[in-house]
């Protein structure tokens, strides 16, 4: 039984609606509600030439960078795609080392050494040969060193368009209303843009404020080649004699292409323009509210709208995102890592976004929490938070919770990378996914969004009717032809009725398939053979081609002369 309701309130939830569609066959289908769009995509709104932007500085990402193009000589990876894969532009699991000479008596406890605190593992040699090795090692002076693995950057072009003053708005560093929160910003000078006293908001401590900077940052430290943000290059250990016999490419080293734009130009534009994860259902699951009440939202902060900015593009402008974080600097106690960035402390950081948590492999800054399952990693970084520092109330809290609240928390934070219909959480919305979403479309109850069918329900008004059916067809990735012609889809045709018994998503009742019939008339003939003669020769994808080999030749004759005649 399939139930027809008009929209009702949203409450929570922020749908984008591109107009009142009807049903092919003249019924009322309600508003489209634009469905999200599936992780490591494009931003929806950007005009073509960004789009294209964005897919060019994609194929850049994960393109190695040559030696003869400034690689090194000390670097981690030659090429970004490495360490940000999940998706491409989004955490990784892959590690870096940070060192330095920790005096825990010291008014300054933490010294930086010769080179630096980062670590790079590989190194380009001097190609005379005079020089044995210009690897970086860890010098026998340092007693310190943690890991940091890499964080992502999906949806981070919206968050570098949160206005300044959005995030300074919830800094409470002298915890004046007295809930064991005090994050404070940490201001930073960008050089990318030249601005001082900006809001940081990338990295593990907040310590930049640009995806441009963002990129030049790795560009340099991860993979050795000088910019136009940072332009001098690491020298291993901090000897230059060394540099000198290693480097053997002119600063900066990346240069503009054809188009005027630098690898860090392309980079950036990937990046930017990248959608945030995914979020479905995408509000008032009742997890969200044991989330609030255990106090995780007075850091993990649920929503901001970018600002309303005529200097930045349509897409990035005056739109919400939902990253669950505040991008504030708070003490984490022993969860800290004892090492100093800019303004930040060893036991600082900034509050890890939430936004496509579902999909993290390794949690907490230095990967600790790895393998298992989901459940397992979600709670192994909340109790992580304690128990001292400002997350430790939570994570008392949430230790002693009741186990069915435990599990409709976990729900909701799953909810954090899924994207809509995806009922069977592989990121692909198929035909698994159009056979569960029947099943919703049937069910005689009222849908909540803590229901496994409240993804399906786009609009979370109770029930999956044509309106959800009108943005399932928007999200879909698998075939839907019209197999009879009457100019309605076969998945709408089905929706409405038609039987579909061995579930392959095409009414039982179409005619079967008549290849080369080109002209739709059933009847293989003489027509259809002046077709095939047209396209003869190499025709990749085009229907004459009736063996797929990408060739419309004799092979693909025989098999329409086969079934000359009327189609069955």
């Amino acid at each position: 039984m399939i139930h027809h309701r008009s929209l009702a309130s949203l409450g929570l939830i922020t749908i984008t609606v591109l107009g009142p569609p009807t049903l092919a066959g003249g019924g009322k289908r309600g508003l489209l509600i634009q469905p999200n769009p599936p992780v490591g995509s494009p931003l929806p709104g950007l005009t073509s030439e960004q789009e294209a932007l964005f897919w060019e500085g994609r194929v850049l990402y994960s393109t190695p960078i040559p030696v003869e193009d400034g690689l090194g000589p000390i670097f981690n990876k030659s090429n970004c795609r490495s360490c940000h894969s999940n998706p491409d532009g989004g955490p990784g699991n892959i590690a870096v080392t940070h060192f330095g000479f920790l005096d825990e008596k010291s008014e300054e406890p933490f010294t930086a050494l010769p080179g630096g605190t980062l670590l790079q593992l590989v190194a380009i040699n001097d190609p005379s040969g005079e020089i044995a090795s210009c690897a970086e090692v860890l010098p026998p002076e340092a007693n310190f060193t943690t890991n940091h693995i890499t964080p992502g950057m999906t949806g981070y072009g919206l968050v570098e368009a949160i206005a300044d003053a959005d995030i300074a708005a919830n800094a409470d560093p002298a915890d004046a209303n007295g809930d064991g929160i005090s994050g404070r910003v940490h201001w930073v000078d960008d050089p990318a843009t030249g601005i001082g006293g900006r809001v940081g908001r990338f990295g593990w401590k907040s310590i930049i404020a640009t995806v441009e900077t963002f990129s030049g940052d790795a560009t340099l430290n991860e993979m050795g080649v000088t910019n136009q943000v940072f332009g001098e290059e690491n020298a291993p250990n901090g000897d230059l004699d060394l540099l000198a016999g290693c480097d053997e490419v002119a600063d900066p080293e990346d240069h503009a292409d054809a188009l005027g734009y630098t690898f860090v130009d392309r980079v950036t534009h990937f990046q930017r323009y990248m959608t945030a994860p995914p979020q479905s259902p995408r509000g008032g699951m009742t997890g969200e509210v044991i989330f609030n009440d255990l106090g995780c939202n007075a850091c993990h902060v649920a929503s901001f709208t970018t600002a309303n900015d005529p200097s930045l593009e349509a897409a990035l402008r005056d739109r919400e995102i939902r990253p669950y974080s505040d991008f504030l600097l708070h003490d984490m106690g022993l969860l800290g890592d004892g090492l100093p960035q800019g303004d930040a402390t060893g036991q600082e950081f900034r509050t890890t976004p939430l936004m496509g948590v579902a999909r993290r492999l390794a949690m907490i800054h230095d990967g600790r929490v790895s393998g298992g399952t989901i459940d397992d990693r979600l709670r192994a970084a909340i109790l992580a938070h304690g128990p001292f520092g400002e997350g430790a109330a939570s994570a008392a809290a949430f230790q002693i919770m009741d186990k069915n609240d435990e599990f409709e928390l976990f729900q909701f934070l799953k909810s954090l990378g899924r994207a809509d219909f995806d009922q069977n959480d592989d990121d692909v919305i198929g035909l698994a996914d159009w056979t569960a979403f029947l099943d919703c479309a049937s069910l005689d109850l009222v849908i909540t969004p803590d229901m496994i069918c409240g993804i399906a329900d786009i609009d979370q008004d109770g029930d999956v009717d044509e309106t959800d059916l009108a943005s399932f067809l928007v999200a879909y990735e698998g075939e839907n032809g019209d197999c009879d012609g009457d100019g309605v889809s076969n998945l709408e045709a089905i929706f409405l009725g038609a039987p579909d018994a061995d579930g392959d998503g095409v009414p039982d009742d179409c005619p079967a398939p008549c290849p080369g019939d080109f002209n739709g008339d059933r009847q293989i003939n003489s027509a259809d053979l002046g077709l095939m003669i047209a396209a003869w020769g190499s025709c990749s994808g085009c229907p004459e081609d009736l063996n797929g080999d990408g060739l419309v030749n004799g092979a693909d004759l025989g098999l329409m002369i086969a079934g000359w005649g009327a189609c069955p």
